[in-house]
């Protein structure tokens, strides 16, 4: 598994300097709030923009599958006869679809990232292997990634739910600069209803991983409904505390729905209508709580 939906150059708000961050498919998780609803599914998928669609029929001359018909004047697409081969999407004048998950060879990866090299050098960047979850691809594949940065002196940020096999995360700790880890809520009742896991693990690995010596920027989405209060804060704090976690940074990241269109293209539905970012003094009251309890790298924002 190591489908790849995005290669985003010039990223600023996945760790330090100016980043590449590779974005995989699939995840163990199905966050309420989730911003790329096209990472969920481990496998391709054919995203159409219905309003793009002019109708013309060039995607379906190029599908050998036959799965595309004129329906009320725009391209459906069977999925059960699609093969995610693309060819429509390449046909198609309005670029209304294209098949979202593309697989890459390490080297083949290795030798777009490094396109960027002098963007990482003169910024203090470097390449952030996010998803989805990323530690849910073939490890002896991240692994063959990892080292070719190294070799190549480039930094390597992993961006993880955590809700993975520890011993994947400690195989590619020797080759990782810092972890971008996600704390999405302490409450394990909360954590169930709103990303469809136990937080068990995530905690369990996050204190397992401190402990091993890795760097760790927390990454907290604060979403009013699920953990925008002061209680959940204060046991985040407590949990650091209880667990001796020192995280090099801290962020608390305000829920944002920049993702919802994408959810259409996919044909999935967003259910996250009812959720809203706190006001701007509530973040602030959230972070001086962190600060106060000696956390003082902690900050509102990526």
């Amino acid at each position: 598994m190591k489908a790849i939906t995005n290669i985003q150059k010039f990223s600023i708000h996945d760790g330090d300097g100016i980043r590449t961050t590779v974005f995989f498919k699939g995840c163990p998780l199905h966050c309420t709030w989730c911003h790329n609803p096209e990472t969920q599914c481990y496998n391709p998928e054919v995203e159409f923009d219905s309003e793009k669609c002019v109708g013309c029929g060039s995607c379906i001359g190029a599908c050998h599958a036959e799965a595309i018909s004129i329906v009320n004047g725009k391209a459906f697409t069977d999925s059960n006869k699609c093969d995610r081969c693309d060819k429509c999407g390449k046909m198609c004048p309005s670029s209304a679809r294209r098949v979202m998950g593309k697989d890459y060879e390490p080297k083949a990866l290795v030798k777009e990232l490094m396109k960027d090299l002098v963007f990482y050098e003169e910024s203090g960047g470097g390449v952030t292997l996010s998803g989805g979850e990323v530690m849910m691809m073939d490890i002896d594949y991240l692994i063959a990634i990892a080292k070719e940065l190294k070799r190549n002196g480039i930094s390597l940020f992993i961006d993880t739910c955590g809700y993975v096999p520890y011993e994947e995360l400690s195989k590619i700790l020797p080759y990782t600069d810092t972890f971008l880890y996600d704390l999405k809520c302490m409450d394990d009742e909360l954590h169930k209803k709103y990303t469809g896991v136990s937080n068990e693990k995530i905690l369990d690995n996050l204190a397992r991983l401190s402990k091993d010596g890795a760097r760790i920027y927390v990454r907290i989405p604060v979403i009013k409904e699920v953990n925008g209060n002061e209680k959940n804060m204060q046991d985040t704090i407590k949990f650091l505390q209880d667990n001796g976690i020192h995280p090099a940074k801290i962020n608390l990241l305000p829920y944002h729905d920049a993702g919802v269109p994408k959810y259409s293209k996919i044909g999935m539905v967003y259910e996250g209508r009812e959720l809203h970012a706190p006001f701007k003094e509530e973040m602030e009251k959230f972070a001086e709580l962190f600060i106060k309890a000696g956390f003082i790298n902690t900050k509102i924002g990526g």
